[in-house]
């Protein structure tokens, strides 16, 4: 059966230790430098029978964040949860998690079904401080979490090929020996994604799963979904 949960602001998620939200930009720099380091970059084998997307839409100031759980590999969408908040940090490339942060975490509190694996739409370590959305909330969450972004913000790397699976590797542009990702092809002569690994997984699973959430379309179906909840749209009865 399908459920949809909402969250508006107000409700605290449980810190877990990590910080607070009510942050300096200076001071949320600091933080991700500190917990780049608390990363784990390497897959468990876990078993994976529910993925879920992970999307925020800001408008007037106000923020929608959007988590829809998908069964895996059939893709049938299980539950969603939606959150509705004021925006309190400014916009700054680099920092989105303080400003998106909260809003996810509010609702994932009222997720009935927790899923195994998170894709967001956003950086996991391809982010200059290794500290992009999917890698900050996987961390704070304590979940394997994907990245999976439209766009580069951080990294270099050759095109890949033009069918569906060519991918090339994404090098840190400080360290060309590190590898911070992946660029996927996920339909042919379609412009490609920047796939990095959040937090309990790694770059090449991170493109193993992201594929395999691909259908006929660019983006995976989770952030096709959380799209669309995210938006103000309903799962369907």
């Amino acid at each position: 059966m399908l459920a949809q949960s909402v969250a508006r602001g107000g409700e605290a998620m449980e810190r877990r230790g990590l910080h607070r939200w009510d942050l300096s930009p200076k001071e949320a720099v600091r933080v991700q430098r500190e917990l780049s380091e608390r990363l784990i970059l390497s897959w468990d084998n876990r078993k994976v029978t529910s993925v879920a997307g992970v999307d925020v839409s800001v408008k007037a100031g106000r923020a929608r964040a959007a988590i829809v759980v998908l069964g895996f590999p059939g893709l049938e969408p299980i539950e969603a949860s939606t959150s509705e908040t004021t925006v309190a940090f400014p916009y700054i490339p680099g920092l989105l998690t303080f400003r998106e942060g909260p809003v996810i975490l509010a609702a994932w509190r009222t997720l009935n079904r927790k899923p195994d694996l998170l894709l967001f739409d956003g950086q996991g370590i391809a982010h200059p401080r290794r500290m992009g959305l999917a890698a900050h909330v996987g961390l704070w969450l304590d979940r394997p979490s994907i990245g999976v972004a439209k766009s580069k913000l951080h990294g270099h790397y050759q095109e890949p090929g033009p069918d569906r699976g060519d991918v090339a590797t994404l090098h840190d542009e400080k360290d060309p020996g590190r590898v911070i990702g992946a660029v996927l092809r996920t339909r042919a002569r379609v412009s490609p994604l920047f796939i990095s690994p959040g937090h309990r997984i790694d770059a090449q699973r991170a493109v193993e799963f992201t594929l395999a959430c691909c259908t006929s379309y660019r983006l995976p179906e989770t952030t096709r979904w959380a799209h669309r909840i995210a938006g103000g749209e309903h799962l369907p009865a």
